[in-house]
């Protein structure tokens, strides 16, 4: 039997052929009634033409879910009366304001004291320290934990993913989380701006200069790392009839020796005795180009802008970083049809704004392409959506700002679990990132097996029954305040819609929500009116434990339900 993604299901074409289904089956990888579409049903045609077609809830619910992590109620009420252009422009508008810097949280009630910075106070500036380099590293993994959690209504969290997927470092390998918090600085920074000042800036970040041995690049002994991930991770792939040589490689590592770190400083500097001023010739791949070799102080910034320049003068290049955000945003196949109406016209935008990422993005989330049925629901969510959106979704209450231990504590429990799943912000497993925004044929669908979905599901209980414990403040699901945000939550059809229209990137049957309803809303009992009842019976008596109790047992299930479905892990 043939292998079916997620595409296969989707579309009018589809609902002709497959007979809807009765329970929750979408996801499915074999077709249970053992039928295959035909291979032009499961490809899209649709290209870059403005979206012009229906504007309701699924629409826009799909363009939030693709660039923040999670949507909440509240982010559909905020964008319930926008165009399609106005709610793009909006979330394509990211503060200038960077967020303030990650806290001490460690010199409490530990034996990790920081002797530079006191408890509350941020280490960013501060002396590096060994003995406590570990804790430090947390601190910035649960402080952008909580950005996450705490994210504006803008894509900015969801690109600064991206870009700590792209130019992929380790926290745990740079040994400093000083440069770390400056490197997530950067991308942060640069998350919506020029791509080819962002390489430029990257090449002497002192976290990627320690990361692939940059600092230690010198004429009597080149490193040819950087030189190779800039062209073969960064820039122009590995993947092109013709390829740059491994002369280019070397050549390269000679651009770029006699770039160091200054610990003190916190910050790169160039030391023109390290670097090796000869001409540097590179193959037919890029003309042939000669790289005039300089000596002095400027010397190493200025062949890097020729090396930059030499680089992005292949058209290779912006088609590269194209496929690269169509993978993440929209779907992980490309095939020739994807790469002509969607990949070119968009690396010509790159090419033609000189390589700045706003105007590719704003094409193409507002194109016919980005809301075809198609690339709706076709994507596994990544192990930091997954729980930093179930999180949102349940408007889960984190420690305020007053208690920075219990704060941080609990943003680093979100960050473990994400640990769990396979996914360790600040850690990725190599240079290259994680393997299911690159590794061909599976993709994302390496984000589950037999070990994380059990893990996503165990999440999703732990919050409902249980719920997170540390530093006297507990983290958990409230799911009556959760089902009374909803209009007419009585009303149990209709909070059964809102319910699943909020947790389902795919469409549910008729047949799949009157069972829902039945089997938790209404306990087994076929009329509307022992959920309606009962929820009214808890809103004129909101301090009975009794009929607080008797709804929130039904609730809890239902969301068990609903988060313990395939169709939970797409979006």
């Amino acid at each position: 039997m043939e292998k079916l993604h997620r595409r296969d299901f989707l579309g009018e074409a589809a609902k002709s052929i497959l007979a809807e289904p009765t329970t929750l089956t979408a996801f499915p990888y074999v077709d249970p009634s053992n039928k295959v579409l035909p291979a032009d049903l499961r490809k899209t045609s649709t290209g870059l033409s403005p979206y012009l077609g229906s504007w309701s809830d699924t629409e826009k619910i799909h363009l939030l879910r693709r660039t923040l992590f999670g949507v909440t109620k509240a982010d559909m009420d905020f964008f319930r009366t926008n165009t399609v252009t106005e709610m793009v422009d909006y979330l394509l508008t990211v503060p200038s304001v960077l967020p303030a810097p990650p806290l001490n949280n460690y010199s409490v009630n530990t034996n990790q004291p920081d002797p530079e910075v006191p408890y509350g106070q941020t280490w960013v500036n501060a002396a590096i320290n060994p003995n406590i380099e570990s804790a430090r590293r947390a601190s910035l993994k649960a402080w952008w934990t909580g950005l996450m959690l705490n994210q504006d209504r803008n894509i900015r969290e969801k690109l600064t993913l991206f870009w700590h997927n792209h130019f992929s470092t380790e926290g745990n390998t740079i040994q400093d989380s000083r440069y770390f918090y400056k490197h997530h600085n950067l991308l942060r920074n640069m998350c919506l701006g020029n791509f080819k000042d962002l390489v430029k800036l990257i090449t002497t970040d002192p976290a990627m200069l320690v990361y692939l041995n940059g600092d230690t690049n010198t004429k009597t002994a080149p490193d040819e790392n950087y030189g190779r991930e800039l062209q073969e991770l960064f820039t122009v792939g590995k993947d092109l009839p013709q390829h740059y040589t491994e002369e280019d490689v070397k050549a390269a590592a000679k651009v770029l020796t006699g770039w160091r770190n200054n610990r003190t400083g916190i910050n790169s500097y160039f030391d023109p005795t390290k670097h090796d001023s000869i001409n540097k010739t590179f193959s037919s791949f890029y003309n042939n180009t000669v790289i005039t070799g300089r000596t002095g102080n400027n010397a190493g910034m200025d062949e890097l802008t020729d090396l930059i320049n030499m680089i992005f003068a292949q058209q290779e290049v912006a088609k590269y970083i194209c496929r690269k955000i169509y993978r993440y945003f929209v779907y992980y196949l490309i095939d020739s049809t994807v790469e002509t109406n969607i990949i070119n016209p968009l690396a010509t935008i790159l090419r033609n704004n000189n390589y700045d990422i706003k105007p590719v993005l704003n094409t193409l989330f507002k194109s016919e392409h980005f809301f075809d049925t198609l690339n709706m629901g076709c994507m596994i969510k990544q192990p930091m959506d997954h729980v930093i959106g179930l999180s949102r979704q349940m408007n889960l209450v984190f420690p305020g700002s007053g208690n920075t231990q219990q704060q941080y504590a609990h943003w680093l429990f979100m960050q473990q679990y994400g640990v769990l799943l396979n996914q360790d912000i600040g850690d990725p497993p190599n240079v290259a990132g994680w393997a299911a925004f690159y590794e061909n044929p599976q993709f994302h669908e390496l984000w589950i097996n037999s070990d994380s979905l059990p893990k996503r599901n165990q999440l999703c209980d732990y919050f409902i029954y249980a719920g997170y414990s540390r530093f006297s403040f507990k983290t958990m699901f409230d799911c009556v305040a959760f089902a009374a945000q909803f209009n007419t939550p009585g009303l149990p059809d209709a909070l059964i819609d809102q319910m699943v229209a909020l947790f389902y990137a795919v469409p549910v049957s008729a047949n799949v929500k009157n069972t829902l309803k039945i089997s938790f809303l209404l306990s087994g009992q076929l009329t509307n009116s022992y959920w309606t009842d009962a929820w009214n019976a808890y809103v004129a008596a909101p301090t009975n434990a009794s009929l607080k109790t008797t709804v929130n047992t039904r609730l809890q299930g239902l969301i068990k339900y609903l988060m313990g479905q395939a169709e939970y892990q797409l979006c």
